[in-house]
């Protein structure tokens, strides 16, 4: 029990203490609520603290923190622009925190940025990201290039290196060059490409966008592609589900296309394959 004398905590409770004496204690409650007071921390009947707490204070190359997470995140151009569809479910830990999470941040009407790593991270650095946008407009009197705003989250990523973030990014926009697509990550790299997944469900996903993608796909095509690649993944992957979100970035800005319970995906698919098989 290091953590808890470390902490100034003491594994008896408040009566046992000597006349007078108050130290903060560990009560042991049949349930969590307001009732940590006066010095006390409430944790649920049986629960260990030192052990619950291991995962998240002992780590690797100077990073205490380590949190396990997943996802399945997809992007792709094609000749209307580009698809993004993601997943929503978060992880934390062992525990399903929600299964209705955004995964695509509206950096501004003319690009999009994915989520996938810790949720934290993405949120904070790719709000950053908004703002600096934001600025480059007022001060330029334009827009800035999809391959400008890669470069500066890149470049906040760098500074950053090696201190325990975790992010895997898409930067998907359109500018004067028309539509783009990059992938950015928590080490400062920046790849440019037509098709980009992350995220523990990818593999997944690349397997059944790598059979039936084509640049000249149509939209509604594409629409298809995009969200059968997600609900394959949450079929095979423990940590991906919930819904798939999907946008399209087109020349005059993103629109979210659609948002689709993957349990009704699966029995779609399902009736689908049977009416083929017969």
């Amino acid at each position: 029990m290091a953590l808890m004398e470390v902490c100034g905590y003491q594994d008896w409770s408040q009566d046992d203490l000597p006349l007078r004496e108050q130290k903060a204690c560990l009560v042991k409650a049949k349930e969590l609520g307001p009732g940590a007071r006066d010095g006390q921390l409430v944790v649920p009947v049986g629960l260990d603290p030192v052990e619950f707490l291991k995962p998240y204070s002992e780590g690797e190359d100077g990073v205490r923190i380590k949190l396990q997470h997943g996802t399945t995140t997809l992007a792709f151009k094609f000749q209307h622009g580009v698809i993004v569809a993601v997943d929503s479910r978060a992880s934390a830990g062992n525990y399903l925190a929600s299964v209705d999470a955004n995964k695509v941040i509206e950096i501004n009407p003319y690009l999009l940025g994915t989520m996938s790593g810790s949720a934290a991270d993405c949120q904070y650095w790719e709000r950053l990201l908004a703002k600096q946008c934001r600025l480059y407009k007022l001060r330029n009197k334009q827009r800035i290039s999809v391959s400008a705003a890669s470069k500066l989250l890149s470049n906040m990523m760098c500074e950053y290196r090696g201190m325990g973030l975790s992010m895997g990014s898409m930067i998907c926009g359109w500018d004067k060059k028309g539509p783009g697509l990059y992938y950015v990550d928590d080490n400062g790299t920046r790849l440019s490409g037509n098709m980009f997944s992350t995220g523990c469900g990818n593999v997944y996903a690349y397997g059944v966008v790598d059979s039936g993608y084509r640049y000249d796909l149509t939209v509604e095509e594409a629409y298809d592609l995009g969200r059968r690649a997600i609900y394959h993944a949450t079929h095979r992957d423990a940590y991906t589900g919930g819904f798939v979100n999907m946008y399209h970035m087109r020349e005059d800005g993103w629109i979210k296309v659609s948002k689709d319970d993957v349990g009704e995906l699966h029995f779609k698919y399902a009736a689908e394959k049977q009416n083929l098989a017969q």
